[in-house]
């Protein structure tokens, strides 16, 4: 089934249709706290929102498309951890600012994160689309790390390692062979030796 929810803003509806979207996802997000990724349905989050089933898949595809829509939201809102003007001068630093801010995060939503890691591996073009999104905000986190004033080119092998490292990272946690607390120091070590020899 079609969704809306992710171009909701750009379609321009009306506010009531904005205002049944952040029901929805509000809905969904303690739905997912409350009974878990692999109880909650669609029409569990329609009742707890107070809308028909049907007007929820009217904006949502699928659980996945929930789980990945909740998750790119999460990381989007969230501006900590990115170099700024007065950044660390060493970029191993920088990096592992982000991977730790990221890792961090993660740990205060494990629901979310433990939900979003198989929904993002799903063909569901909904969760494509925000696949792409997400892969594109923490391409952008890194190359910032690499590059906090943009004024330097940045080796694009490095950006791209840093960011499946990140990827088969979070896919591990997500399978719990780490944990999130594991994931951050795991990361300091993956970020060293992916940037040895590379300094800036």
């Amino acid at each position: 089934m079609s969704s809306q929810v992710s171009n909701v803003t750009r379609r321009g509806v009306n506010p009531r249709q904005s205002e049944t979207v952040a029901r929805l996802l509000a809905a969904g997000a303690e739905e997912l706290r409350a009974v878990g990724a692999e109880a909650l349905t669609i029409r569990t989050v329609a009742a707890r929102a107070g809308v028909s089933p049907a007007t929820a898949y009217t904006y949502l595809a699928s659980k996945n498309h929930l789980f990945a829509d909740l998750f790119w939201r999460y990381l989007a809102e969230d501006t900590g951890g990115l170099a700024g003007p007065d950044a660390d001068p060493d970029v191993v630093a920088r990096l592992r600012t982000v991977t730790r801010h990221l890792a961090a995060r993660l740990a205060a939503a494990p629901e979310l994160a433990a939900a979003v890691t198989p929904a993002l591996l799903g063909t569901d073009p909904d969760v494509d689309r925000l696949r792409l999104r997400i892969g594109g905000e923490l391409v952008r986190r890194f190359r910032t790390a690499l590059a906090p004033e943009g004024d330097v080119p940045v080796d694009e092998a490095v950006l791209e390692t840093l960011t499946l490292s990140f990827f088969g990272a979070l896919l591990q946690t997500g399978m719990g062979l780490l944990t999130y607390a594991e994931l951050a120091d795991r990361l300091d070590a993956v970020v060293a030796v992916i940037m040895k020899g590379h300094t800036r």
